[in-house]
């Protein structure tokens, strides 16, 4: 069951660029994502919207006592009751004017029966069955989902004044869940990046995360996953502890924006294939376990809920209205997510005017996955960012590194006890030293200090733009970071909210040109780039070997599935000769690199 009025939603963008998107969309319907990576960040946004809007604030400082649970609550109160306003707000216009109530209808899609029901008002006559739905209309406006993220592996634990490691309930990721628990949201959060269980443990301490009375749940669970047996195992996890999984959200492990992370060679069409086929037997396997939960705790299951099947979703580089289609109708899934093209609307992210600008004046050659982020994880970024011009400068100067205030990303151990940042100055410095040390080839030395110096504070980095936008910081100060997906390089302009939901819903002409590649055939590109850096490495284990092996395989495979989508008619705007065309580009590539492997790797050989 789809509780939004809309077939698509726009997920989290870094920690900045979504932070107040539901206050921009959802009094229109539109369900968004926010992050809760940077407690201090909301703060700073709260203080500036309880201000703009008049609502009571009370400073909640960096040393409060569970401070970081409480601002995230705080914040999500205010972004729900400023959503509460405008919605009523909108709701008391008048229909038949130029108004925000007439744009919340006109963004509807063309499917929805309140769509249906606003076009037949505008049809009739004044008088008295006029005025009834006109009231029956506004009473079924509702707001979309003003949802939160977590990354679940960003988990840091926290020491008290005298060095002693605070609680496990106050490590980093359970804080802001506890945070989204304890706020008035009656919506969704996203578990990415990773499986933690003790914070799925964790989730049964909130009565909000299970059906009330009235068989509802207020507190919904979205999972992102990149893989159908990840989806199994997280779900049997929560499952046996009476949690219900509301959605399951498929990302592209690589056509995506932020943090990219690969699968083993798993294409996405592969991907949707699987959870198309056994989508059914998902529900069947949890809700025994759902069931034994409630049994023990003594509560009643609702019956009208047991047939209830999780929403299947779908988003990473999606571009124009017949990919959606291809999506939704051959392949079953129930709504899209957009990201990228929206931090081309100003009136939906918060993006600061010199990035925005960045991005619309770029080209698809300035678009790539590089290595700054201090997870040691791949990054989406475009050249020539704040963040950017301000690192290099620092490492040109003498001065590597930032100094990592917010210490959101500490994970490395090498020089200390407590875990640092890769991109700190604490950690750069000492590495470098390391580095000089050793008696290795110049070019050598280079690259290796390269590699250090490359790391970026994107914890601190990735806000600026927001406070910037806001007028709350100073460009001069604040170097920003985004992390847009490569498909933003076919959006070349700034666009209205309209416009580009007009876009998705294939109403009007087309925001991309025909020669777009189709989403498939870019993924396939990324992930034949991406197979050919794994093996650029001086040696490889068996271990290793045999994961390239089976993500090679697993590619091919991809590719002739590929191939059968290729075959099949085109929907409106969609370039399936683009994928015909990549397929058979990248698997000659594909050959022609394992090939130059094998002979450069005699264990290779003689593992294929």
């Amino acid at each position: 069951m789809i509780n939004s009025i809309h077939s698509f939603h726009i997920p989290v963008m870094g920690t900045g660029h979504s932070v107040d998107t539901p206050i921009r969309v959802a009094p229109f319907g539109i369900s968004s994502v926010i992050s809760l990576v940077d407690d201090l960040l909301l703060e700073n946004i709260r203080k500036y919207y309880a201000e703009k809007f008049g609502l009571a604030y009370r400073k909640i400082p960096n040393n409060e006592t569970d401070g970081r649970a409480k601002r995230i609550s705080a914040y999500l109160d205010t972004v729900q009751k400023i959503v509460q306003k405008k919605m009523a707000d909108i709701k008391a216009q008048p229909f038949f004017e130029n108004n925000n109530k007439r744009k919340y209808f006109e963004l509807l899609p063309e499917n929805s029966l309140l769509k249906q029901k606003y076009n037949d008002l505008l049809k009739m006559s004044s008088g008295s069955k006029r005025k009834a739905l006109e009231k029956d209309l506004t009473n079924r406006m509702k707001p979309g989902s003003i949802d939160v993220n977590i990354m679940v592996n960003l988990d840091r634990v926290h020491y008290s004044k005298n060095g002693e490691p605070l609680g496990v309930e106050f490590t980093d990721a359970k804080a802001a869940l506890r945070g989204y628990a304890n706020s008035c949201l009656q919506s969704a959060i996203v578990f990415s990046a990773g499986f933690n269980r003790h914070l799925y443990s964790y989730m049964a301490m909130f009565r909000d995360f299970y059906r009330d009375k009235l068989g509802e749940i207020k507190k919904r669970i979205v999972l992102k996953v990149s893989d159908f047996r990840s989806a199994l195992i997280q779900g049997k996890f929560l499952a046996q502890k009476g949690l219900e999984v509301y959605e399951f959200r498929i990302e592209s492990g690589l056509n995506c924006g932020g943090h990219a992370f690969p699968s083993d060679g798993i294409l996405l069409p592969t991907l949707l294939s699987e959870f198309k086929e056994n989508r059914k037997s998902l529900a069947a396997q949890f809700m025994p376990l759902i069931l034994k939960y409630y049994q023990k705790m003594g509560w009643k299951y609702p019956e009208f809920a047991m047939n209830i099947q999780p929403l299947i979703t779908v988003q990473g580089g999606i571009g124009n209205h017949g990919e959606v289609l291809r999506l939704m109708k051959d392949f079953g899934m129930d709504s899209t997510g957009w990201a990228s093209p929206f931090l081309l609307v100003p009136e939906v992210t918060c993006v600061d005017d010199s990035t925005r600008e960045l991005l619309r004046k770029a080209g698809a050659q300035d678009f790539y996955l590089s290595d700054v982020s201090p997870l040691n994880v791949p990054f989406n970024n475009v050249r020539g960012t704040g963040s950017e011009v301000w690192t290099r400068k620092k490492a040109k100067e003498g001065r590597p590194g930032s100094p990592c205030l917010k210490q959101l990303l500490v994970s490395n151990t090498e020089f200390t006890d407590k875990p640092i940042c890769l991109a700190s100055r604490q950690y750069q410095s000492q590495k470098l030293k390391e580095i000089e040390s050793l008696k290795i080839p110049l070019d050598e030395k280079k690259r290796l200090f390269e590699k250090v110096v490359t790391k970026s504070c994107i914890c601190d980095h990735l806000g600026n733009g927001a406070l910037i936008a806001l007028g709350i910081a100073d460009e001069k100060n604040s170097p920003q970071s985004i992390c847009p997906g490569p498909n933003i390089a076919w959006f070349n302009r700034f666009y209205t909210l309209k416009e580009m939901t007009d876009h998705i819903y294939g109403r009007g002409p087309s925001l991309v040109p025909p020669e777009r590649p189709h989403m498939f055939a870019k993924e396939i590109e990324m992930y034949v780039d991406y197979f050919e850096n794994q093996l650029l490495g001086d040696s490889h284990t068996i271990k290793e070997i045999d994961a390239m092996i089976q993500c090679k395989n697993n590619l091919e495979k991809g590719l002739d599935f590929c191939l059968e989508v290729a075959r099949k008619p085109a929907y409106p705007g969609e370039n399936l000769k683009s994928i015909s065309d990549c397929v058979e580009k990248q698997r000659s590539r594909l050959n022609h690199i394992y090939s130059r492997f094998e002979e450069s790797s005699p264990l290779a050989a003689h593992k294929s």
